[in-house]
């Protein structure tokens, strides 16, 4: 059975993910963590639970979900695993930072390319992959049908989705990734977000004031 642990990190209130079952192995969602502090809550959580650190996956690559690229790759020598389609911000990610006031060096190169259909494994557990554009080229969201649950990054939050004004954002093929990916799910499954709390498939399709079919 997946255990999940959120986080909250960085100025942004990002949301990064550890997952793990009894196995010990462990996946990491959207490190993102910029302070120490925050790298060593991560490392200390790992060590205290025994737990593996195996992969570190993406739903997007926009820079408050990958301050941590590095500090993972430098601490548990895992490379980052993203959609192609979010390269682009992850080789203009130090430059984006700066536009905001953060230091960030050159980001470690991906180890692999994740595309729709695929599962991402981890101990007796794995993970679907649906390919969710339109808050950002490269969206996807991780998907577990035993448990019902699914992480959708800034694809869709509680009463709320995510922003389109931004490089690649895409009001009407957001819509439609929530429409054909999400919306589909039933109403039960639990909504883990890149920002805010947890909600519902149910609640969003009564709820969410912007979605629009």
């Amino acid at each position: 059975m997946i255990r999940i642990e959120k986080f909250i990190f960085n100025p942004f209130s990002e949301n990064t993910y550890l997952l793990y079952d009894e196995t010990g192995e462990c996946i990491i969602i959207d490190p993102g963590c910029y302070e120490r502090f925050e790298e060593n809550i991560i490392a200390e959580f790992l060590l205290s639970q025994n737990l593996k650190l195996v992969k570190q996956v993406f739903t997007h690559c926009h820079i408050d979900h990958i301050f941590g690229v590095n500090f993972i790759f430098n601490r548990y020598g895992l490379k980052p695993e993203i959609h192609k389609a979010a390269l682009p911000f992850i080789i203009k990610g130090p430059q984006q930072a700066s536009f905001y006031g953060f230091d960030m060096p050159k980001i470690t190169e991906p180890g692999s390319f994740i595309v729709e259909g695929d599962k991402i494994k981890f101990g007796n557990s794995e993970l679907d992959v649906v390919y969710t554009p339109g808050h950002a080229d490269g969206s996807i969201c991780f998907i577990n049908h035993p448990q019902k649950f699914v992480i959708t990054g800034d694809v869709l939050f509680r009463e709320s989705i995510g922003r389109t004004d931004f490089p690649t954002g895409d009001f009407d093929l957001l819509m439609e990734s929530i429409r054909t990916k999400l919306f589909v799910l039933d109403d039960d499954f639990i909504v883990y977000s890149g920002h805010g709390e947890e909600t519902t498939i149910g609640y969003e399709k009564m709820n969410n004031p912007f979605i629009r079919f």
